[in-house]
Parts: C-alpha cells; structure tokens; sequence
C-alpha cells in the first residue's frame, strides 16, 4: 500500500509540472495528439502515465498531459514538427521522434514494458490464481502453481474453480462433461484428435490464462451444453530477444524440455514455444463381474461360468514433440497480421495386460493372461492467419482469421490371450489372436469474422460470421486367428466410418452501462450439418441383428437453431456485484460416439457407438454474485439447466459376432466362420431429458504476505428421465465436489504448496461411484539471482486418484475400480534469460475494475 502511495504522489507531481509546461507553451489554433498506453505483457491500461510532446526545433518549448484510468491522452498542441515521449515508472519509455502534426495525430494503442533496472521494485501480485469477472466469463489469470511445474495443461485445468478432470483426462464443468474446450479463442489441433488428449501432452507453463465461460456470448460456438473453457496461451512481446527453457523429470520416469522464445521489433514480433515430452505412465483396473443365475455364460462355446474376475496392468509410453512458431507483423499503428503454424507429433506404445478367472458357482473353471499391445503415431499441423484493423482507439475494429488443421492417426493392437490354467475337462482350449488396424484422417477449415463498434462511451455492437467445416475418415480393420494360425479378416466388424460435421454461424450481440447495470444481448443462428457414411460388407438389415438396433449407413441430417443469450451485471459497490445470464447450447455427437462397430480393448467388455444419436439442446440461466475485500474475494452462483435428449452411456449384456476359431477357409463348406460371443457392451443413447442444478463458492483469501489460501465447492443435482431398448434409466443424483489449494512462504525463500481436491460420492444411471480423494504438494526456489527456478512436486501423494464404482443391471452387477496414472514424483527446473522473474499484477486487475467490459 505504501508503494502504490508513493506511486501515485510522484505522478501528481509529474501532473503538476505537466500543468506548468501547458501554461508556458505556445497558444493559439492547434491540433490533437491522442493515445493509449497500456501494459505490455497484462494489456491492461495505465493510468497516470506521463506524454511530453516537445518542440524538435526549440527544446524549450514542450508541453504535455497524463493518462486517464482507461489508458487514454488528449493533447492540444499548434502546427508543427515533434518529439513525443511516453513514460511510466518502472516502465521502459517510448518515443516517437520527429513527428510532423498538420491534423489531428492518433499515436493509437502504445504498449510499456517493465524496465529491466526496476523489476525488482515491482510489487509481487499473481503468486496464486486471481479471478476477474466479466459479463460473460470468469477470467482466471494462473499464478505460479508449483503442483503444476513439470505438468501438463490438463494438470493445470484441474486447479481452477468449477473444472474437474478425472481419472482418464476427461475434462467437466460444473460435473458436467459436455462442455467445448477452445485454444485462444477457436476450436483447435491443440486441443486433440477427436478429443482433449494433446492437452495432456502440452506443458502448464504454456498458459497465460483460463476463461471459465458458464453463460456465453452469442459470440462463441453454441457447442457445449455445460459452457466454454478457453484456454489462452502464453505470448511474450517485450522487446528485443527474451525467454525462458523448461527442463523437467520425474518417476514413473518421465522427462521433458520446452523453450518459450520470443523476439519483438517496433515492426514485428516472433514467437516460438516448442517442446518434447517422453513419460511412462502405469496405471491399473480391476472389474468383477458376477451374472445371475438365468444368465449363465459361455467361455469359447464350451465352458460355462457365471462370474468373470479381470485384473488390469496398463504400461504406457508416450513421446510428443509440439511447436508453434509465429509472427505479428504491424502494418501500422493500427492494423497488424498473424500468421502461425503448429505442429505436433506422437509417438505412444501401450501394453495392457488383463488376467481373466472365470468361476462357475465361485469354483474356478479356467484363467488367462490377456496381452494387448497397441503403437500408436499422430501427427497433427495447423495454419492459422490472423487480421486485425483498428478504426480508432475506442474499441471500433475488424478482425478475420483462417485456420486449417490436418490431424493424422494410425494405430495397431495385436491380441493374444494363452490359457494359464484349465480345471475342466474341456481339451484342447484354443483361444485366437486379434490384431486390429485403425487408420482416422481429419481435415478441418475455419473461417471466421468479426466487427466491433462502440456506440457513444458505454455501448457497444457486434456481428460476426463463423464456419467450421470438419471431415474425419476412419478405417477400422480386425483380424482373428483360425485353428491353423491364420488371421482371417472379420468382415462383420471391420468398416470405413466417413463422418462429416459442417457448422455456420451468423451472430449479432448488443451490450450497454447505465450507471451501476450493464447488459449484454445477442442472437446466434446456426446451422448444423452431420453427415455420416458406413463402408461394410454387412447391410443395414444385418447390422440391426447384430447390434439389436436401426442403423443407417448413410446419413444426412441437418438442424437449424437459434440460440439466444441474456447477461446482465449490477454492481452493488465499487467491490461488489450481482450477474445473471441466459443461454440456450447444443450438443453435437462426435464421430467415435456415432460409430456402431465395437471398439477390442476387453474380450468382455467393449465400446460401441450408436449412429442414432441426436444433438442435445439446453437452456440454463446462473446467476452470480461477487464481493472484494482487500485480503479475501468471494465468488459464488447457482445455476439451472434443461437438457433435452441428453446423452448419457449405458452398459447391456449382448451378443457380438467373431470369427469362429474352427473356421478354415476352403475346409469344410458347411462350417461356420462366425460365432456370437457374449460381451458387456458400453453404449451411448439419448434420453428425454436431464435437469441440473447447483451452487458453487470459492474463496480467494491473502491474510498475510507469506500465506494464501484458495478454496471452492460445488453441489449439484441433476435428474435423468428417459428410456433405451425398453429399459427405464430414469434416476436422480446428488454430487459434490471442493478443491483447497495452500500456499506457504518458509525462511529461506522456499514456497511450499498444497493442493486437495475431492469428488463426492454419486449415483450413476446403472449403480452408483464412490468419491475420489487427490493430494498434491510442491516446494519452489528462485536461484541463480532469481533468474531460475527449481521445483519438486509429488502428484497423488497418496496414491487414492482411483475411481471405484458399483453397476447393477437385469443381467449382472460388477464391481470396479480404475486408475487410469499412478502417483508421480516431479522436478522441473526453469531458467529465464533477458528477463527477470515478474508476477506483476495491476491493482485494476486485482480488484476488477473492468468488471462491465464487454
């Protein structure tokens, strides 16, 4: 407090002598020099910073004037030739030389970097996550984590308020997991093939912020039922050369370098962040599952047994190499392009062993030792071009982008399962090998507008144009063995899925302040194009035997919506305010969830998509309210959604077609080649509808300059109404859950950080799963004259991240238990040259003083 005291006399006394250099300066007719002057690296305004506009023939003759707190000067001055110098404590000056005013001179948006010879004086801000609310979006500005150093994007996700990313990656907001996940703003290869999987690969070091937008604008993707998570990554503009490298390790062994390079002219800016990443990652699974007495089953056509007992071992190794290199360059003072690439590639070998007991009346009958092994290449790029012209200061601008991405996978499984023991009197049990091949293509074009214009000082319109065009080829081919060692193609199972998800978009949003209110409307009309072709030997009627279900081969289905938005913010005090928002969302099926040929991972059990699906649409309203004080900011809500035909995934006791071991092509004209075999089968439907509703608080808390503390929990309910195959699914559950995050300034300069998150207890649609408790703790030092840092962490301390769940169905109950990465043990190691450690933070942003910002 005391700085920023001080901070402010100075700059009235530069406001005093400013005034005094007005009075003396020449009078008469003139012209206006105007600006604004913002934060390099925050991009936020600075206020109170210093413009001296001095005459280049006589350096007597000066004059000038300071900022407001939107970052904005106005300068009169007469016809003449000028040096203009921008300046801010603690800020590296800027000049403008020579410059000749006949007209009005508009100097437009003029980025500060923080001096290098003043760092230091620079009051610490960001050491914990803050929040920054808008009228569409929480803003979480990440902090130095030390849990996350040495992670991964998806380790940092699960430390921000309202998301939770479970055993297997997938990532929810607010318990809900269909929720659209954006990489600066746009759908992206960052974000993975068909999925978020690459976001487990990327470092944490790589984000600058995270939107958290549970009520969006009509300018975002109306994808996503539950909301948006944008992730913002990092991009150095200070100028000159400057960076920073990463180098981490840890067991289960695990390793990983990334460089942030950044080199920034008045006329250009390059950026680089690269990286390579190897980890193993063991994991494990556990299912017993025990059929009812009228559902006996078969093993192999010849053993009957009626519990199933599989133990898990997962080893996986996964490397990735990731870049992405780009370039700003600035037309003028008032445009610029961008243009990026970004590549990726991996390279992940997996070994899945799965011990089978198979018991009839709890007497085992006859195990095996299941072995998959799976190799897995991707390789993903992406183009992107960026435009940017400013018509003025006030916000008034068009921007366009371009992005192409081209995402390639090709993965092979090769299955065998020897018989470890035999107590039956059953000879000779041959079970066959598997070797599958699964080859997916994407290809995706985004283009993409946007016009903004301020209306008067505080309205503001805005219209854009967006098309998303996505094509994705999956080839899928299984191979089983005969008796004689050959592996026979099952044309029963293999296929070519052509799917094809076309969007377009025209919006258009209108938001004002009066007084203490400010509101946001828009509209958003989209229109939705799932187009999807099956490539099988089988036709449709075969393939509704087999998978007891219509489906249609080649389907076209096109829907055309509106989906309005409504946000609206009161702000009860200069610290306190109340929102509340509407939106309407839908839910598109992905083409995994549409493909109806069942994925091998288990001999007993599979995933199978369901063509049938139908996109999902919501309504849900939320309203917030946020109160700061100077130690501790408050953050809270309650919402409400209506999905209809929601998804949701179901498991059912089926038959699916294999090849029959005996099988020898050519041997006997009347021996079958295929033969059903009974499988628990994953599948995913549409119900009636899901209504869910919740609260969630948290709390930011400083209470001293070498302790902060940072909690949030969320309760949810929600109500499952509908049907799949005759059965009734309908339910209702009550879930939780609460993260707390510590952080301990000890002698000597070390950091000490803990984490705890913990998901209640719920009821699922066939059973029920129990909670999930996780505990994280770091420690961190600045060394080498605080140009570097080095952390260790331990992720999972006690090993408990491990979802445990109960399924009851008409057919069998199985007991489960899942652990999809086991505890790690971390130390990363980061060095910065050309720049110091900076966690500055300006009071405008602490405080939210842009809270009506649209």
């Amino acid at each position: 407090m005391t700085t920023k005291i001080f901070l402010r006399f100075s700059l009235l006394l530069t406001f005093l002598f400013t005034f005094q250099f007005q009075a003396h300066s020449q009078g008469g007719e003139g012209y206006t020099i105007s600006g604004k002057v913002i934060d390099n690296d925050l991009k936020v305004p600075l206020e109170y910073a210093t413009i001296s506009v001095i005459n280049s023939g006589d350096p007597q003759d000066l004059t000038g004037g300071i900022t407001d707190i939107d970052g904005n000067f106005s300068i009169d001055v007469p016809e003449g030739t000028y040096n203009i110098v921008v300046e801010f404590i603690s800020y590296e000056s800027k000049r403008f030389n020579n410059r000749t005013v006949n007209s009005d001179l508009d100097l437009g948006t003029i980025p500060l970097g923080v001096s290098s010879a003043s760092l230091d004086e620079v009051v610490v801000r960001s050491e914990t996550t803050q929040v920054d609310v808008r009228l569409d979006k929480k803003i979480y500005n990440i902090g130095k984590d030390l849990t996350t150093a040495g992670g991964t994007v998806s380790d940092a996700l699960n430390n921000v308020p309202s998301i939770s990313v479970d055993i297997e990656g997938g990532i929810s907001l607010r318990g809900n997991e269909n929720v659209r996940i954006l990489i600066n703003g746009k759908p992206s290869a960052m974000a993975g093939f068909g999925g978020t999987d690459v976001l487990g690969q990327l470092p944490a070091e790589a984000i600058e912020r995270v939107e958290v937008i549970t009520s969006p604008s009509a300018r975002y993707d109306a994808e996503g039922t539950a909301g948006i998570i944008n992730i913002i990554l990092r991009k150095k503009e200070t100028l000159g050369f400057n960076g920073s490298l990463t180098l981490n390790s840890g067991y289960p062994a695990n390793a990983g370098v990334s460089a942030n390079l950044n080199y920034r002219t008045d006329n250009y800016n390059l950026f680089t962040t690269t990286g390579y990443r190897y980890s193993e990652s063991p994991g494990n699974g556990f299912f017993d599952t025990r059929y009812f007495t009228n559902q006996q089953d078969v093993f192999l056509d010849s053993i009957s047994y009626n519990r199933n007992v599989e133990d898990r071992e997962m080893d996986r190794i996964n490397r990735g190499f990731n870049t992405n290199v780009g370039m700003e360059y600035y037309i003028n003072d008032m445009s610029s392009v961008t243009g990026a690439i970004f590549y990726r590639t991996g390279n992940d070998d997996d070994l899945n062993t799965n011990i089978n007991d198979y018991f009839l009346e709890n007497d085992p009958q006859i195990g095996t030792e299941r072995y998959e092994k799976e190799t897995e290449d991707e390789e993903s790029y992406q183009l992107s071009l960026n435009y940017i012209n400013k018509f003025n200061n006030e916000g008034h601008e068009l921007t366009a982008d371009f992005q192409y991405e081209n995402d390639q996978e090709t993965q092979a499984t090769f299955i065998r399962e020897p018989v470890v023991y035999n107590n039956t009197d059953t000879e000779n049990i041959f079970i066959p090998r598997e070797r599958t091949s699964t080859i997916e293509e994407q290809n995706e074009y985004l283009i993409q507008a946007d016009y903004v214009r301020p209306i008067g000082e505080n309205s503001q319109f805005e219209a854009g144009y967006r098309g998303n065009f996505e094509n994705e080829v999956t080839d899928y081919e299984l191979y089983q063995e005969n008796v004689n060692g050959e592996l026979l193609l099952n044309v029963n199972q293999t296929n070519i899925f052509d799917y094809s998800e076309n969007v377009q978009a025209l919006y258009s949003q209108y938001g004002s302040k009066f007084g203490d209110f400010s509101f946001l409307l828009g509209l958003r009309l989209e229109n939705t194009q799932l187009k999807g072709n099956i490539d099988s030997e089988l036709s449709e009627e075969e393939l509704q035997d087999i998978y007891s279900f219509e489906i249609d081969t080649d389907f076209d289905n096109n829907y055309l919506g509106l989906f309005p938005t409504i946000n609206l913010i009161y702000e009860l005090g200069e610290e306190e305010n109340v929102t509340l928002g509407y939106n309407r969302r839908i839910n598109r099926p992905r083409g995994w969830y549409l493909n109806p040929f069942p994925s091998r991972n288990s001999r007993n059990n599979v995933f199978q998509g369901n063509p049938n699906l139908q996109p999902a649409f919501s309504n849900a309203f939320d309203l917030g309210y946020l109160k700061r004080w100077e130690k501790l900011t408050l953050t809270s809500s309650v919402y409400y959604q209506r999905e209809t035909d929601a998804f949701s995934r179901i498991q059912e006791n089926v038959n699916i077609t294999v090849t029959n071991p005996d099988y020898v092509p050519g041997d006997d004209p009347d021996s079958e080649q295929y033969i059903e075999q009974r499988v628990i089968r994953n599948i995913p439907f549409n119900l009636a509808t899901n209504d869910r509703m919740g609260a969630e608080i948290g709390i930011l808390y400083n209470p001293a300059d070498w302790l902060r503390l940072n909690g949030s929990f969320n309760y949810f309910r929600f109500k499952l109404d509908g049907e799949f195959n005759g059965t009734d699914y309908s339910q209702e559950n009550t879930s939780y859950f609460g993260r707390f995050s510590s952080k301990v300034t000890l002698p000597l300069g070390i950091d000490w950080q803990t984490n705890a998150f913990y998901r209640g207890p719920s009821d699922e649609v066939q059973g029920t799963q129990e909670g999930i408790l996780s505990i994280d703790l770091a420690v961190s030092k600045e060394i080498l004259n605080e140009q570097a840092t080095i952390s260790f962490n331990v992720r999972d301390l006690l090993n408990s991240r491990k979802r445990s769940s109960y399924t009851l169905t008409e057919n069998f109950e199985q007991d489960s238990q899942f652990q999809w990465r086991q505890r790690q043990f971390n130390v990363s190691f980061i060095y910065r040259f050309n720049q110091q450690k900076r966690q500055q933070q300006r009071e405008s942003e602490d405080n939210g003083n842009d809270e009506g910002e649209f």
